[in-house]
């Protein structure tokens, strides 16, 4: 039903793949942002990347469901 439901929103396997692939940019443009800001402050920065990167498996996930959901319709 949410597969279903997201698929008629217009949200396709190819958009979750490509979020996955940006949190993992972004996971590392977080970690070195506050690196660079926090100075030597390297759990700060460490937590913020691992914050971000945990988007990644959530949208891979997803991209694997739609891609499922899309190829049974």
């Amino acid at each position: 039903m949410v597969m279903k439901s997201l698929h008629n929103m217009g949200v396709r396997s190819e958009y979750a793949y490509t979020a996955g692939l940006a949190s993992i940019a972004l996971s590392f443009g977080s970690w070195t942002a506050s690196r660079i800001k926090s100075g030597d402050s390297k759990a700060q920065s460490d937590r913020w990347g691992i914050f971000v990167g945990h988007w990644a498996p959530t949208f891979f996930t997803l991209g694997l469901a739609l891609s499922q959901y899309e190829q049974e319709n």
